[in-house]
């Protein structure tokens, strides 16, 4: 993760100050007076964002399980006042927006936003119109890009050259979301 943190932060110097530490989920539990001694969870997840993993601001998230590990980001069920916040900066900015999902190696990357019936609402929100253009957008709950990762990129030499890139692509992206959620 420090490797990554370095890399990626010379492209992102929001992030450039984070440590490993500051990223990481745990994924265990105290065991010591437990019955149960299995692991709390069986991935390793870390959330890279300028405040750090705990913040509710948009970064880039790595997963790491065997047989399904990905990466990627954006921002996660934020607060009603911040979902409508990237609403309205989508509805607001629909051109830019359009730029940047629709760019060239953001789509070669991760295709697409994620939108899995969890992240998406079935009818538009209070306020907008069906034949708003951006509504698919702006239905969604989450604003989250995903790529899968075969678990041959972690036995890689290039592992970090490999995440780098992808966080790079979504890099536009985070920057767009940011502004909507600090205004």
């Amino acid at each position: 993760m420090d490797e990554i943190i370095v890399a990626f932060g010379r492209k992102d110097v929001e992030i450039a100050h984070l440590t490993a530490g500051a990223c990481t989920f745990r994924f265990n539990r105290d065991i010591r007076f437990s019955k149960d001694k299995s692991p709390y969870k069986t991935n390793f997840g870390a959330s890279i964002n300028k405040n750090g993993k705990k913040a509710h601001d948009a970064g880039y998230y790595l997963h790491l399980e065997p047989g399904n590990s990905f990466c990627g980001g954006g921002v996660w069920m934020p607060e009603a006042k911040h979902l409508a916040a990237v609403r309205q900066e989508i509805d607001y900015n629909w051109e830019d927006f359009q730029k940047i999902i629709n760019n060239k190696t953001f789509v070669k990357t991760y295709d697409s936003l994620s939108f899995a019936p969890e992240y998406t609402l079935t009818r538009e929100p209070k306020g907008y119109e069906k034949d708003n253009p951006a509504i698919d957008y702006i239905k969604l709950k989450s604003f989250l890009a995903i790529k899968s990762l075969p678990d041959e990129v972690f036995f890689s030499d290039n592992t970090v050259k490999d995440i780098v890139a992808t966080f790079s692509a979504l890099q536009p992206l985070i920057i767009f979301l940011n502004r909507a959620l600090e205004e």
